[in-house]
């Protein structure tokens, strides 16, 4: 055992300091440590973590204690690597923590940071400690020991030379095995490794930086989401259909979207009634059985556990083709059924409301193609969506050919004037289930419904509005194009119908077939 010359590695988290640490491990004349003074940093901040109780029952909490007795305790090697988190540099260690060793600092910019920090502990100044990295800057620039600073997107694009430069900057041999480890799990992990190192944990060396950033799930546990695809569940990775299928050659396909309330599908008949009209109306062969359909998707829910608050995208499409080609004689194989369940709330705010804007693109004429076929050949709409998308607001309002309202690009629309109820005739829109199910309570609770064609100006001019689909259930509208609706707030029909709405999702559903334990 003898004299150890300390490197620190000062960073903010999420900076691929992991990495590095892996990479000085490599090197035959180093030992490293992974943030000696996470424990002191609890105890002293309080900040809770999942593993806060397990961190400070296994490190040494007494900052100062670390400093002296492991930081620069007497070692094996030439060398120790200790790698520091900003933050969790406190007021009252002892500055030898800083006045002994060789530093150096390493950089990130914030918005490769905060997506997968988030996905953790909720991201804020203070979680993520740039201002302390600034200070500890500050800190060894006073002392006359200006630290290197590099920045992760060099490191990630030319690793060698990066490393290079470091080790030349702190005085140290160049080593060519600082490019490379194992994956998995290390012994030199902190017991925080489960909750953070999952992506380094997979990587062998330093990777090129993305071109485009991650893209995270709006809901991460459906990470692991079980789909029905054909005959089969499979994994979300693995359920694909053929590059041959009617819905990649044609967006030959049609579907419905059902919710999951409390162990119960809503409205799952009447949407069935629906999905096998529109493949009789498309002429749909060898179409499989209602109760297969049943089938499949109570078999994906039960698979996936999801029994409330879920979303089931169902599509049936014509099936795989012998060959490409338009023509359905070229489909042999029969349909193809896809059950797709996700962990999926409301995707629209139904409590303050939301904007929508008039679209350019008009709605389907039964003239070119009938909206009441649930198909998935959805560009009609989905033009009609750029251009909400473009406008910043929710959705987007479509006009029929004669210039009055049909729908929204994805809901059914309603209006109040003077307590009277007002929806769009169903000529060029699909005559939604949920839009169905609202005029039912409309009735029920003794309002005036009338159907009937609406033109924009009445929508501006509305005392309330809202949109329906099983997607987003019963959302409040509070601006088009500009105007306030009302008074800007959710009206109370719209409050009223949404009580009665939530009610009858409470109350009503076909079960979901579970087995009982004993």
């Amino acid at each position: 055992m003898g004299e150890v010359e300390v490197i620190h590695l000062w960073s903010t988290p999420r900076s691929l300091s992991t990495s590095l640490m892996y990479s000085f491990a490599q090197r035959d004349d180093m030992e490293v440590l992974d943030e000696p003074l996470y424990a002191n940093f609890l105890r002293v901040t309080g900040y809770d973590r999942p593993y806060r109780e397990e961190l400070l029952s296994k490190m040494e909490p007494d900052g100062n204690k670390v400093i002296k007795e492991i930081i620069f305790a007497p070692g094996e090697k030439k060398f120790r690597f200790c790698k520091h988190i900003a933050k969790q540099k406190v007021p009252g260690l002892a500055s030898d923590l800083m006045k002994k060793g060789r530093h150096f600092i390493l950089i990130r910019n914030p918005l490769d940071i905060l997506p997968s920090y988030d996905k953790v502990i909720p991201a804020s100044f203070s979680e993520l400690g740039f201002s302390e990295l600034v200070s500890i800057y500050n800190e060894l620039k006073e002392l006359g020991r200006l630290p290197p600073i590099i920045d992760a997107a060099e490191l990630q694009k030319n690793p060698e030379a990066t490393l290079r430069g470091l080790c030349e900057e702190l005085g140290i041999p160049f080593q060519h095995k600082m490019l490379k480890w194992e994956a998995g799990p290390k012994a030199i992990d902190g017991v925080w490794a489960p909750w953070w190192y999952k992506t380094v944990h997979r990587s062998t060396a330093f990777e090129a930086p993305r071109k485009y950033p991650l893209v995270y799930l709006p809901v991460p546990a459906n990470e692991k989401l079980l789909a029905w695809v054909g005959d089969e569940i499979l994994p979300r990775d693995s359920a694909k259909v053929s590059v041959f299928d009617s819905v990649v050659q044609g967006g030959d396909s049609v579907w419905e979207g059902l919710r999951v309330y409390r162990g119960k599908i809503f409205k799952l008949d009447e949407h069935l009634d629906r999905l096998f009209d529109s493949s009789k109306a498309l002429a749909f062969q060898n179409v499989p059985s209602r109760e297969e359909v049943k089938d499949a998707i109570f078999r994906t829910l039960i698979r996936n556990g999801m029994f409330d608050n879920a979303h089931i995208r169902l599509s049936l499409t014509r099936g795989k083709k012998v060959t490409s080609g338009m023509s359905p004689q070229f489909n042999l194989y029969g349909c193809t059924l896809i059950v797709l369940a996700e962990w999926k709330p409301p995707v629209y705010d139904n409590s303050s409301g939301i904007t929508l804007v008039t679209a350019t693109t008009r709605r389907n004429s039964p003239n070119n193609l009938d909206s009441k076929i649930h198909h998935n050949n959805l560009l009609n709409n989905i033009l009609a969506k750029i251009e909400g998308n473009n406008a910043n607001a929710g959705d987007a309002i479509m006009l029929d050919k004669d210039g009055f309202v049909s729908e929204t690009n994805a809901t059914n629309i309603f209006l109040v004037k003077k307590g009277n109820v007002l929806t769009p005739h169903a000529d060029y829109c699909l005559p939604g289930i949920t839009r169905a199910t609202v005029m039912d309570l409309v009735v029920k609770e003794k309002l005036i419904l009338e159907e009937r064609r609406i033109s924009l100006s009445e929508f501006h001019t509305a005392d309330e509005v809202w949109t329906t689909g099983t997607m987003g259930e019963l959302t409040p509208v509070v601006k088009i194009d500009g105007r306030v609706i009302g008074d800007g707030q959710v009206g109370p029909v719209t409050r009223m119908l949404q009580n009665a709405y939530k009610k009858l999702t409470e109350e009503s559903g076909v079960p979901i077939p579970t087995y009982t334990t004993k």
